[in-house]
């Protein structure tokens, strides 16, 4: 990562400022290599986001036509990577917003000491380098970072990785070449004797089936069903711990 790519949308004018003032002084202070962008609605952004990638996004909730809970939820569809930081005057969608995995949630005003500490929070994640599934095939060897897998299927003796970008990545093999490491990891599951599923990368859970992230539709067993819901509503409880957690601390 060359630079910390981050959208700043606020449909005050003065909170963006202030937000891009804080920003700037990060950037002098921290010595931090970081580009911004401003935009005063969720639509603005939205349209950007077609053709220009982001790492963090500083989001608004309370804005007129579409909140910035509502184009949380429309970028978290289609884009599991980016780091959302809620920027609110009301503490009132704080356990709401573990349901888009925002990374914190803050009350305005935004200060040097609420908002620095997350910056370096975050920088650190995007510079560390990713802890991945290292494949050996015949002709190649290649890792894929877990947290970019949504879910992988075996069909004969093929493995498909499905990834968060949208990208397949196939293999020669079966599932049990890599259930063991995969089930040690937190968030990892199997759901069908064909398919195993990243639960971070879960946005619904059915009878019968899951929709990930980008839209992908698993099929859930029946027999599987009853421990795959357990395993994902403790998971969606933990994130709303976090999440509480880190809105009382932003209260302070």
């Amino acid at each position: 990562m060359e630079y910390l790519r981050i959208a700043i949308c606020d449909d005050d004018h003065g909170d963006l400022l202030q937000i891009a003032s804080l920003l700037e002084s990060y950037r002098r202070e921290s010595k931090a290599e970081l580009t911004y962008a401003s935009f005063q609605n969720a639509i603005e952004l939205l349209v950007s986001m077609e053709n220009r990638d982001y790492d963090v996004l500083l989001l608004d909730v309370l804005m007129p036509g579409m909140s910035g809970m509502q184009a949380a939820h429309e970028i978290r569809e289609r884009n599991s990577r980016i780091q959302i930081v809620f920027l609110t005057s009301s503490p009132e969608y704080a356990v709401e917003s573990y349901s888009v995995r925002a990374h914190h949630y803050l009350l305005k005003p935004a200060s040097e000491e609420k908002l620095f500490p997350i910056l370096d929070n975050l920088l650190y994640y995007y510079k560390k380098p990713e802890d991945a599934l290292c494949i050996k095939t015949q002709s190649s060897v290649f890792s894929l970072p877990y947290g970019k897998i949504e879910y992988i299927e075996v069909i004969a003796k093929k493995l498909y990785f499905y990834l968060t970008d949208h990208g397949t990545r196939e293999v020669t093999g079966r599932l049990s070449d890599f259930e063991q490491a995969l089930l040690k990891r937190p968030g990892f599951i199997k759901v069908h004797r064909s398919y195993l599923v990243n639960l971070q990368c879960v946005q619904e859970l059915r009878q019968g089936e899951l929709i990930t992230v980008s839209g992908r539709r698993v099929p859930v067993s029946r027999a599987a069903y009853p421990h795959v819901r357990t395993a994902y509503t403790k998971f969606l409880f933990s994130e709303a711990e976090e999440m509480e957690q880190d809105g009382r601390g932003g209260v302070e």
